[in-house]
Formats: C-alpha cells, sequence, structure tokens
C-alpha cells in the first residue's frame, strides 16, 4: 500500500489523508513517510485516530524507538503524554519551556532523528504547533554570512530554556536542570550527506568566544531570521491527526494556552542516527 503526499507550503510540510491508524502499520505506507519526511520535514496525516498500539508499532517501522526514561505510560513505555496537567504527565511543570523554539534531544550524544505527534484532545484556543525548516534558512543565507557562521561554536543547555519560563529558581531546581549536561556544537550542522542546517532555538545559551552581548544579538537575530514565515508551517490541531517531523532540521514550538486546557498529545521519538558535526 502506497500513499500520496500533497504539499502544504513552498518551504516544509507534506499532507496524507484518507487513511486510518492501523492501515500506517503497513511497511510500505512506513517507506513512504520516511521518504516525504527527508522531501518536507514535516507529514501531517489527517484524522487517522492512531491507538498506542498501532503508535508504537509504525514508530517501530521508522527507525529505532526511544524509551523515555521518565514519564511514559505504563502500558506503552515508548509514549510520553504531553499536557500541562500534572494529572496527564509527570513532566507538565517543564512543558511550558515548549512555547519557546527548540530542537529535542540537543543536548544529548546523539540528537533524535525525528518525532512522532497524535492529538487524543485539543483546545480550542492555543495550542496549534509551530515547525520552522531551519536547512531551507540556511540555504537563504548570503555566501559570506555561511562563511563566517561556520567558523562558530555555541554552547546549548537545558538550563538556557528552563530560564525562559523560571527565571528565579531555586538552587534545588537548579541543580535539577545541571544534570543535563551541556554541549557544544557547531551553528551550522553539517550532515554527511552534506547538506546543512543553522542550529539555533532556545536552547543555545551562548556563542564560544563572543562577548555576551554580541553572542545574544547574535543568536537572537538567526532565531528570528530562521522562523520568519517563509520557513514556517503552523499546524491546527484536529483530535486524531498525527505529524511527524524531522526534529534536526526543524524547530518546532506549542503556541500558548491554559494549563486547564484538555489537550493531550501523545508523542514517540526516533533515536538519532548522526552526531552534530
Amino acid at each position: 500500500m502506497s500513499i500520496a503526499v500533497t504539499p502544504v507550503s513552498p518551504a516544509l510540510g507534506g499532507e496524507v489523508v484518507g487513511l486510518s491508524g492501523h492501515q500506517l502499520v503497513d511497511e510500505q505506507v512506513a517507506a513512504d513517510c520516511l521518504v516525504a519526511l527527508e522531501s518536507y520535514g514535516v507529514v501531517i496525516c489527517r484524522d487517522v485516530h492512531i491507538d498506542n498500539g498501532d503508535l508504537v508499532a509504525f514508530s517501530r517501522l521508522l527507525g529505532d524507538v526511544v524509551v523515555a526514561p521518565m514519564g511514559g505510560l505504563e502500558s506503552h513505555p515508548e509514549i510520553s503524554p504531553i499536557s500541562l496537567d500534572p494529572a496527564k504527565s509527570e513532566l507538565a511543570n517543564y512543558r511550558r519551556s515548549t512555547f519557546y523554539w527548540h530542537i529535542d534531544g540537543v543536548n544529548d550524544d546523539v540528537p533524535q532523528k525525528a518525532s512522532l505527534l497524535t492529538a487524543k484532545q485539543v483546545t480550542d484556543e492555543g495550542g496549534e504547533t509551530e515547525f520552522a525548516n531551519t536547512y531551507a534558512a540556511y540555504e537563504a543565507l548570503p555566501d559570506d554570512e555561511k562563511e563566517y557562521l561556520a567558523t562558530l561554536r555555541v554552547v546549548h543547555s537545558f538550563a538556557a530554556v528552563q530560564l525562559l519560563t523560571n527565571p528565579h529558581p531555586s538552587d534545588k531546581e537548579r541543580a535539577i536542570w545541571n544534570r543535563v549536561p551541556s554541549r557544544e556544537h557547531p551553528l551550522i550542522w553539517t550532515r554527511r550527506s552534506g547538506r546543512k542546517s543553522l542550529l539555533v532555538g532556545a536552547t543555545a545559551d551562548h556563542v564560544v568566544g563572543l562577548a555576551a552581548d554580541e553572542s545574544r544579538a547574535l543568536l537572537d537575530r538567526l532565531l528570528t531570521w530562521s522562523t520568519r514565515e517563509r520557513f514556517v508551517l503552523r499546524h491546527h490541531w484536529h483530535r486524531g491527526d498525527l505529524v511527524i517531523w524531522d526534529n534536526t532540521g526543524m524547530l518546532h514550538r506549542a503556541l500558548p494556552y491554559e494549563p486547564t486546557a484538555p489537550r493531550l498529545m501523545h508523542r514517540t521519538t526516533l533515536a538519532g542516527v548522526e552526531t552534530i558535526a
């Protein structure tokens, strides 16, 4: 069984319609989705209403699935519930940081390859997810700026993004954040294939060797550039939607919603296959 993918915008995004959840658990469908993911960066499967067992099975057809160290469902530890409600997610207190542009796993040895997110409950106000194509953002830079940025390295930290939502942490909170090691990465991520992207986002703490004000100004400018309308796709969730994205080349963020909102997502994550170089 093969699938048809319709482009959503010039810079990123492809849409698949007409499939139900169980139909995704098919080797050819998975292969087609991987091809679409490489081409479009974000693959939107509308109204599939995939159940937890099929979500895990489909994810395994796409790659190795990460079991979250904490917060996974008891019945399916590969699935992380995403909610601001502590009754629905152990990690609810950290979810506000997802309102800022970021790449998942940038502080891991190998960043996560891709993520799958499906809507179990949605909210009428807020809660959309936006994606920004950092491959396209890099390609659109002037050649002289590409040459300069290729000489720079950036320190990424978990604390940098947490400070955006909690600017005055306690010593205990700081200690918890510091358990996640900081990483120094090149500002331009060059893949083995030769493809390049900007490595920016809320985890980017500072540019090595630059004064603090110059570093912050550069990182803010590049993030603003990467998230211009021409590089961004906003997904308005319907219950049952499933979205897959290339976590290495797409920044993403959730638009703010109230903690009392019913929004609940289930996420699986594919293990990374390439270090940052």
